[in-house]
């Protein structure tokens, strides 16, 4: 058994979750193929802990899933292509929770820029270089 923080815990306590922690993954098709292949997904009564992104996927669906996934006790980390972030990107920067931790990766054929990366921006104005 694992333990986990909380979103609203206080003093950083730690709740059990039977069976452990998964890795959440929000990307295009390359990228979950990848993660798939790796064994990071699964799909339980109906709940996928990936999103595959493509042309036709809107913006209320990606935020949905983002809500969705963060919400989740069993999701202790969410993996998120820095180009599906930006159209979230709002509600990236209003996200202050430690678990699940949300890290932006770089997708297939586009560069990870970290002046966009929203832990980035954050650890810059910390050491105050921003």
């Amino acid at each position: 058994m694992t333990t986990r923080a909380r979103p609203g815990q206080k003093g950083g306590k730690m709740k059990p979750t039977p069976g452990g922690s998964l890795v959440a993954v929000i990307a295009d098709t390359d990228t979950i193929t990848g993660f798939l292949l790796a064994g990071v997904g699964q799909v339980e009564k109906g709940k996928k802990n990936f999103l595959v992104v493509d042309n036709k996927t809107t913006q209320a669906q990606i935020a949905e899933a983002f809500k969705e996934l963060t919400s989740r006790e069993d999701i202790a980390v969410i993996l998120i292509s820095q180009v599906v972030a930006n159209d979230i990107r709002h509600l990236l920067d209003e996200y202050d929770q430690l678990v699940p931790t949300v890290l932006e990766i770089p997708s297939r054929g586009v560069p990870y820029d970290p002046d966009k990366d929203f832990i980035m921006v954050r650890i810059k104005k910390m050491l105050g270089q921003e």
